[in-house]
């Protein structure tokens, strides 16, 4: 994220017209004329010169700006309720009463999902709560900051109970080792309704949906899905649309995670009016899924040419690329991404960079290609811009070869992991990747040698770095 950006926080995603509206009057008095969403489902902007605390004092909502990173949105899968395949007693009321007992400023992130969509990541967070199939009650997946893997709290988590168990977990949890110590300690302090996980989580497989236009919701009434390819939304545009929304008695809009906003609970009778309003704004809501499918960095010129580059090449191919995604990083081994396809670019090392080299890619993607199996398997490395299209448009392939059997090769696709992550060496000088299955064309080592077979005198095609500079590579979630 560009340091310079800073954020209202949309508790879950959900506003409301009029206080949406509220922080657009806010922002235009900061001579701003754009903002963009972030994959939190917040809302992101530069602020120069304008004072946070004059800014604030214009809100009738009594809005924060926050310019500290360390605080974090709470993000919940309220958007999906009633629109997508949802679990049978998680209402989207049930989120707003959680979301609303909410009595503090998070600094880890915290995630309040529904396993049967597919819009909102369900383990982006540090602290997970996951809709059981039991009434009012959720799973916790914890994954803690200077934790090294995730972990389940082994009891289910009741929906009251989950504000003031991730409050004790924020004033806690930065000496805590293990998931049994958190259990202990959270036991011991508070009196919570807990019940017993009568058995383990299971993710269903979805593919991603199609979040845009307008669809039909029930037998009279409609949702609306808007998208900006440049996430850059025009502040005029989206103050008209929230005057629409409030004289028509639409209550809620909803940011969602890939920067765009869907709107519930429009009447049959507000329809037409509403596609007046777009029409003659030249609205369009109909982008084709090749590119709404993606995740890229915020306020990243380069990052957004690549993902251009990217969708041409697959229209121009015809390549089906749908209940695929696509994320874009800048940075190496940084994989918090819930996209089921990682390009991330590599980090020129120091001695070159006063040079004009071309840039590198490393190309990833989850197992099975579901983000929810939260496990990554490199596909290639070191890969020059022109390679990609090809690369994606195999993978997309391979997504659709695969397509409904993973669980019958599970075991046989875990091998393969062990034995692609134990294949890798990197060199800690500039993080360049010797892989055995490619070999080293430039130093004439054949594809297939083992990383230990090469000869001694081996050194960094990148900075020339000896051999012993090299350690074994594991790739992991971060």
């Amino acid at each position: 994220m560009n340091d310079d950006l800073h954020r209202i926080l949309i508790k879950g995603g959900v506003t409301s017209p009029g206080e949406l509206k509220d922080i657009i009057t806010m922002l235009e008095a900061a001579g701003l004329t754009s903002v963009n969403f972030g994959s939190r489902q917040d809302i992101l902007f530069p602020l120069k010169d304008a004072k946070e605390e004059q800014l604030e004092s214009i809100s009738k909502f009594n809005t924060d700006i926050i310019a500290n990173r360390t605080f974090q949105n709470i993000v919940s899968s309220y958007v999906s309720a009633d629109i997508f395949d949802m679990t049978h007693w998680l209402k989207g009321s049930t989120y707003l009463y959680i979301l609303e007992g909410f009595d503090f400023l998070p600094k880890l992130k915290i995630n309040i999902t529904d396993p049967k969509q597919r819009l909102v990541p369900i383990f982006s967070g540090n602290l997970n709560f996951i809709a059981s199939e039991q009434e009012d009650y959720w799973y916790l997946n914890i994954k803690l900051p200077h934790w090294k893997s995730s972990a389940f709290y082994p009891v289910l988590i009741y929906s009251w109970d989950i504000n003031s168990i991730s409050k004790q977990i924020e004033e806690i949890y930065e000496d805590i080792t293990d998931i049994d110590e958190l259990f202990f300690v959270i036991n011991k302090n508070l009196e919570t309704n807990n019940k017993t996980m009568e058995k383990e989580l299971k993710v269903p497989f979805q593919t991603f949906p199609y979040y845009e236009g307008m669809n039909r919701l029930g037998s009279d009434m409609y949702w609306l899905g808007l998208y900006w390819r440049n996430n850059k939304y025009d502040l005029s545009f989206l103050k008209e649309f929230c005057g629409f929304c409030l004289d028509n008695s639409i209550g809620k809009i909803c940011i969602t995670p890939w920067k765009s906003f869907v709107v519930k609970g429009i009447k049959k009778s507000s329809r037409p009016a509403l596609e007046r309003f777009l029409g003659k704004r030249g609205i369009n809501v109909r982008h084709s899924q090749l590119e709404m499918n993606w995740h890229v960095p915020i306020d990243d010129g380069e990052a957004l040419e690549l993902k251009k580059f990217l969708v041409r090449s697959f229209d121009q191919n015809d390549i089906s690329t749908y209940g695929l995604t696509f994320g874009i990083s800048n940075e190496v081994g940084k994989r918090s991404h819930f996209a089921s396809v990682i390009i991330e670019k590599n980090s020129l090392p120091t001695i070159v960079k006063e040079f004009e080299v071309r840039p590198t890619y490393n190309v990833l993607h989850f197992e099975h290609f579901d983000p929810n199996s939260q496990k990554y398997i490199t596909y290639a490395q070191d890969i020059d811009k022109i390679e990609l299209p090809g690369l994606l448009m195999e993978l997309s392939k391979m997504y659709f070869d695969q397509l409904g059997r993973a669980e019958d090769d599970e075991e046989q696709t875990s091998v393969e992991v062990v034995e692609a992550t134990q294949s890798l060496y990197q060199c800690q000088d500039c993080l360049t990747v010797y892989d055995a299955t490619f070999g080293d064309e430039a130093f004439n080592i054949a594809p297939g040698t083992k990383f230990e077979d090469i000869d001694e005198a081996y050194e960094c095609p990148m900075c020339s770095a000896p051999k012993a500079t090299f350690k074994k590579a594991m790739i992991q979630m971060s």
